[in-house]
């Protein structure tokens, strides 16, 4: 079964997560704060299948529609 998935930080560890759900065939919509890791992860990982990953201007804009929203994001 495959979901829309909102990850929102694109650090150390929420980079390659968000990475694995793509890969795994999930919708996935990324925010990070800063915009430039987003575009990052999005030319990376926006051609592991054709599910129509984005990336998101604000967190809410992220969880917009998603079934499951993961925050890995530091204190």
């Amino acid at each position: 079964m495959t979901s829309k998935v909102a990850f929102i930080g694109l650090g150390v560890m929420g980079y390659p997560m968000a990475g694995h759900l793509a890969a795994a065939g999930h919708e996935v919509t990324v925010y990070n704060r800063t915009g430039l890791r987003a575009e990052k992860w999005l030319a990376e990982y926006g051609t592991a299948n054709s599910g129509g990953h984005k990336m998101a201007k604000t967190p809410a804009a992220a969880a917009a529609g998603a079934d499951i929203v993961f925050a890995c994001v530091g204190a």
